[in-house]
This record gives structure tokens, sequence and C-alpha cells, in this order.
């Protein structure tokens, strides 16, 4: 069943984060991902609102969680550190 990752972000350092995003897309697309949502006009309607919107589409729920957990990514978080503050969940779709 198809599985869409959202990251819900304020971008805090313009630069570090540009870079983890390069790097995070690439890992993404190895895992099987499909970046549908980059940025882009949005309406807050409740909760926190963080100014960068993030869906990628996977095949499944275990491939966006083994994308999330591997090594590749777990790096690129790392070099993130500070970069932004964000929510992100995984969750599974029936399209």
């Amino acid at each position: 069943m198809t599985a869409y990752w959202i990251g819900n972000i304020t971008v805090l350092n313009k630069e570090k984060y540009a870079q983890y995003s390069r790097i995070a897309g690439e890992i993404i697309t190895e895992h099987g991902g499909v970046c549908l949502v980059l940025g882009g006009t949005y309406k807050q309607l409740e909760g926190i609102e963080r100014s960068r919107n993030v869906v990628a589409q996977f095949p499944s729920l275990e491939s966006a969680r083994k994308c999330y957990y591997s090594e590749k990514y777990q790096r690129a978080l790392k070099l993130a550190k500070g970069a932004y503050e964000r929510d992100v969940v995984i969750v599974e779709g029936f399209i």
C-alpha cells in the first residue's frame, strides 16, 4: 500500500537546509520515493504554521521507514542539525 512522508518545516538556516534538501531528495529517490510537494503556496487551517511543506510518496510504509532510518538519511539529518524545526509523519494511503 502506498505511503506518504509528510513534513512541515520552519527553515532556520537556508544554506544548511538547501544542502540537506538536495541530499535528502536523492536518498528519497533511492528508496523508491517521489516528491509530490516541495514548498508551494499554502493556507494554514490548524496547528503550528510552518513555512515549508513537503510530501513524498513511497511504494509502502516500510520503504518510507527504511528511507528515514537509512544510514545515508541519518547522516543527512546530522548535517542539517540546527537548519530547521519540523514535524514529520509517515502515513499509509489508499491511492
